[in-house]
């Protein structure tokens, strides 16, 4: 299906896969980015407005001088440590500004809205897999600003007939197929691409924290879900959302988890390279398990995660790691 599409922050790392999926597609895409933390090169696609969401008026000329028939919603701050340091910064970003752009679309008369959300909203989770029912007690500002949005949603559901998609990702990894796109925050956070720095030589060590979890091998599990992946359902979503279809939220993951020794002992053995680790002493706040029960999303949106194991994951980014050297 075609349309016209617009993808705030798609010049970041997922929203800029999402953008090369979407012009793949043959849907029009126009990007808007503020380049915070985004790379204008990632997009390789469409149309790339430079503003920012607080911008209310440059807003309003794009959605004036354009007629979308969805946005997709990828512009926040998502490390969970610096929302607690500096918890100012992502309510303003990731609510304030947000509550601006969807009060403009309203105005423009957009009316389908998919958001980029996080596992997050649930906090430490009573029993895993996670599934859409759990109760949703975040646990820090990061988690808590997008649960915001989503309870907003809810709101401008009922009051303007706005329709959503709230799509919460797990541990979104990986890198494009083909070696063109890839993670580039600064700083790094993310398991994966920390590993194969260290792999590559750019990084002296990897530091593991917590060996005593109440898992098989004492470290913490998550559920990895490919980059490419995430940017399917965010297009089953958006069909669904081009049809007609009511608001909806679903829990995006692969359901099965890797432990952080797991994932160390996969990059070693796709990159041939021996880590340095250094174990540290637990983070606050990290659950034993973190895994997705995706049900809903495959039956209702027919949704296949097509790259599922994580040496593939794996060498995926260390493919674009070294393109990038």
């Amino acid at each position: 299906m075609s349309a016209r599409v617009l993808v705030v922050g798609g010049a970041g790392y997922i929203g800029s896969h999402m953008v090369k999926y979407l012009g793949r597609g043959g849907y029009e895409v126009t990007t808007l980015d503020n380049l915070y933390s985004g790379h204008r090169d990632a997009v390789t696609y469409g149309d790339f407005v430079h503003a920012d969401l607080a911008d209310r008026e440059r807003l309003k000329l794009l959605l004036d001088s354009q007629s979308f028939d969805a946005v997709m919603h990828f512009a926040a701050h998502i490390e969970v440590g610096e929302s607690v340091r500096l918890p100012a910064k992502y309510y303003q970003n990731n609510v304030a500004k947000t509550l601006t752009l969807l009060e403009t679309l309203v105005e423009a008369g957009v009316s389908r809205f998919i958001f980029s959300s996080t596992a997050a909203i649930f906090g430490l989770p009573e029993r895993t897999p996670i599934d859409e029912q759990q109760a949703k007690r975040p646990i820090n500002p990061y988690g808590k600003s997008k649960l915001m949005i989503e309870e907003a949603l809810e709101d401008f559901d009922r009051a303007y007939g706005f329709k959503s998609m709230c799509l919460r990702y797990f541990n979104a990894a990986g890198a494009d197929p083909e070696g063109e796109l890839g993670e580039r925050h600064d700083p790094e956070t993310h398991l994966i691409p920390l590993c194969l720095q260290v792999a590559a030589g750019r990084r002296d060590e990897l530091s593991l924290f917590g060996t005593d979890y109440d898992t098989p091998d004492g470290t913490c599990i998550r559920d990895y879900v490919h980059v490419h992946d995430l940017c399917a359902a965010h297009a089953l979503a958006l069909e669904s959302l081009l049809q007609g279809s009511q608001s909806q939220r679903y829990n995006l993951g692969n359901g099965a988890g890797f432990s952080v020794r797991e994932v160390i002992r996969t990059v070693e053995r796709v990159t041939s390279r021996t880590l340095t680790v250094r174990e540290q002493h637990r983070r606050a706040g990290d659950p034993a398990r973190l895994i997705a029960d995706s049900t809903r999303a495959q039956r209702e949106l027919g949704w296949r995660p097509e790259f599922s194991d994580l040496e593939t994951l794996v060498a995926h980014a260390w493919a674009f790691e070294n393109a990038r050297r």
